[in-house]
């Protein structure tokens, strides 16, 4: 089939470092191009990063914060981020989020640094 269809607001939410995710795309038997993610923030989410995936992030609802490498920058409803391979990153605040990574999603393509540690390479 040359196309796929998601309602992301019914699929069923997952645990993430952020909070909630509900994930389209991520899962197909083909590996996607691209997925999809409606992502729920709803304390401050843990730093993390990813050696492969870019992603891109779409705030929606609430306001706050994203950290991108230590530094910290304001969010609202349609602020847009594009975050690279590597760049540590995390949300803070109650915010709902649309998040393209490119390519689709690999929950082993998700790095944590050892606590106390923070590596800008």
């Amino acid at each position: 089939m040359s196309f796929e269809i998601s309602q992301l607001d019914n699929l069923d939410p997952q645990r993430c470092p952020c909070g909630w995710t509900r994930r389209a795309f991520a899962g197909m038997s083909q590996r996607a191009g691209a997925s999809v993610h409606l992502v729920d923030i709803e304390k401050d989410s843990a730093t993390h990063y990813h050696k492969a995936m870019t992603e891109i992030y779409v705030v929606l609802e609430g306001e706050g914060e994203i950290e991108l490498d230590g530094r910290k920058f304001p969010v609202k409803p349609m602020t847009a981020i594009y975050i690279r391979p590597g760049c540590r990153h995390r949300a803070i605040g109650k915010l709902r989020l649309l998040n393209i990574p490119i390519p689709a999603f690999d929950p082993k393509d998700e790095w944590m640094d050892p606590p106390g540690e923070m590596s800008l390479s």
